[in-house]
């Protein structure tokens, strides 16, 4: 047996000094990158959500104003029919205005703002606008005794408050 070693190299020290790489980084690395590309496909996928979405809102938002406008076709050629009729019979033209302004409120009613005009009603801040108060002994106090402008739809679908006089308290 020998007990002379070999010459050792600065290199071959080295070597021996770090530890051999470990497939625990390469997993660790691996699993990284994964999560990175899962990461950029979710923001991308996030990104195309956005763009549907955006696409198709706006379609939404254009059927609902053609429909809208189309409700709204018929109360316009019945003010042309009405004006082409102006200088006939006056009567005739009021009965006209009338049906015409008729049609606008069920037109209104069919997109879900109901007219309300009502009177001899308590009057309640979140459907009424007080314009004014009378004094009238035949009503009780804050109720609705005259309605200036009606009101159009109901609970959060409300376009307008109806402008109503109100009933003062009798002292």
């Amino acid at each position: 047996m020998s007990t002379e070693q070999e010459p050792t190299t600065p290199q071959d020290e080295l070597s021996q000094a770090l530890p051999p790489e470990q497939p625990e980084v390469d997993d660790h690395a691996a699993a990284l990158d994964e999560l990175q590309d899962r990461w950029r496909r979710a923001l991308a996928d996030l990104d195309n959500l956005r763009k549907r979405h955006a696409k198709e809102l706006a379609a939404v938002r254009n059927e609902e104003r053609a429909r809208t406008a189309a409700a709204w076709l018929p109360v316009v050629d019945n003010l042309d029919l009405a004006l082409t009729h102006a200088g006939s019979d006056p009567s005739a033209v009021v009965e006209g205005v009338k049906a015409v302004r008729d049609q606008a409120v069920d037109v209104l009613r069919r997109l879900g703002y109901p007219r309300y005009e009502e009177t001899g009603v308590p009057f309640d801040p979140a459907v009424h606008e007080v314009v004014g108060t009378v004094d009238d002994p035949d009503a009780e106090p804050n109720t609705v005794v005259q309605v200036v402008r009606p009101g159009y739809g109901e609970g959060s679908r409300q376009l307008r408050p109806a402008a109503v006089m109100v009933s003062k308290r009798q002292e």
